[in-house]
């Protein structure tokens, strides 16, 4: 098996400096408002040097860079930027899966007998995008997921990294063990309190070790990711589950009416994001000021892709998470879930 990693160089930043080339050599920040709650969605290369970084708040990134340029996401032309990468890819490489807008991994093995052809097609992927769409990317290409998704990290923006069969656990070795697809937090730092620093440090472990430091299954599972082995397929049925919008406010947010004027907006955002499917499950999402979080839904026989009825049902959700526990807002979301292309009824 041979798989690729796709990784968009910070793609939301990218799209902007595309439709506006005076922005590129100053720093960009993709993402919500400096002067309150936002959050980073991407940083360009420029606003990472001042060590601006995804989900970082709007606020700090301001501290850290004042005079950087903040712009707000525009989903519906990242979309259509997206579709155009996808489409250039799969000229090349017909069989990929979309776990993102800007990222995926590729079949190259349909294409490339070996490691050696497996850069060249690698290489002809990221002229296709860039002929395409003006976009760069990174990839990485390996044996197995795990080690494909490191890989394309490493040369950012715009690397190869061809990691050979065989040569997986010594590629990641040297890595930090944060750095492994499933080392949350917690798994790091119980990892760390038994001197596991890095990725290498993790695949010795012995079972007695292992089990003490991450009792479970988990523990296996990383240990042999850690040496390489990974063999999960591509998931070819799982590029899009739900659509879905949110809001974090400036100030919490207990008016009723001002919560359901703010969910008929996102309503008609993911609405809008909808493009071609409907969606039978409808689920409001709230978050209140001690970031305790709460979710209510509603699945209807049939799909809908209609902002108006998406915000009755959400409105209806909300309304249904109040009455559990009452009370100011921080953040508000809505998203649709269950979702099927449109049917065309046929003309006779």
């Amino acid at each position: 098996m041979i798989l690729a990693h796709l990784d968009l160089d910070a793609f939301f930043a990218a799209v902007e400096e595309l439709e506006a080339p005076e922005l590129r050599e100053k720093p960009l920040v993709v993402g919500g408002d400096p002067h309150g709650r936002g959050v980073v969605a991407t940083a360009n290369y420029a606003a990472r040097r001042f060590g601006i970084y995804s989900a970082m708040s709007c606020a700090e990134a301001l501290r850290r860079c004042p005079h950087a340029v903040f712009l707000r996401p525009r989903h519906r032309l990242y979309r259509e930027y997206s579709r155009a990468v996808w489409d250039a890819v799969r000229e090349v490489v017909p069989t990929v899966e979309r776990t993102g807008m800007d990222e995926g991994y590729l079949d190259v093995g349909e294409v490339a007998p070996d490691f050696g052809h497996a850069r060249a097609v690698a290489e002809a992927v990221q002229a296709a995008v860039r002929g395409t769409t003006s976009l760069t990317c990174a990839l990485g290409v390996s044996s197995c997921k795990v080690v494909s998704k490191i890989a394309s990290d490493r040369r950012k923006p715009g690397g190869l990294t061809v990691v050979p069969a065989g040569r997986e656990a010594e590629f990641l070795a040297p890595f930090p063990v944060r750095r492994l697809p499933g080392v949350g937090p917690r798994a790091e730092e119980r990892l760390r309190a038994g001197s596991v620093e890095t990725i290498g440090d993790l695949a010795a472990l012995h079972d007695d070790v292992l089990r003490r430091l991450l009792p479970g299954k988990l523990g296996p599972l990383l240990r042999d990711r850690a040496r390489g082995i990974d063999p999960r397929p591509l998931e070819l049925t799982s590029e899009t589950v739900s659509v879905s919008a949110e809001e974090t406010f400036e100030r919490d947010i207990a008016d009723i009416d001002r919560l359901r004027e703010e969910l008929r907006r996102l309503a008609e955002h993911v609405a809008e994001r909808l493009g071609g499917q409907t969606g039978r499950t409808v689920t409001t999402k709230v978050r209140y000021p001690d970031f305790s979080i709460r979710s209510r839904s509603t699945t209807l026989p049939v799909g809908i892709d209609d902002a108006e009825r998406i915000w009755e049902l959400a409105c209806t959700c909300l309304d249904r998470a109040l009455a559990d526990r009452p009370g100011a807002l921080r953040l508000l979301g809505v998203a649709v879930s269950g979702l099927e292309a449109h049917r065309q009824l046929a003309l006779v």
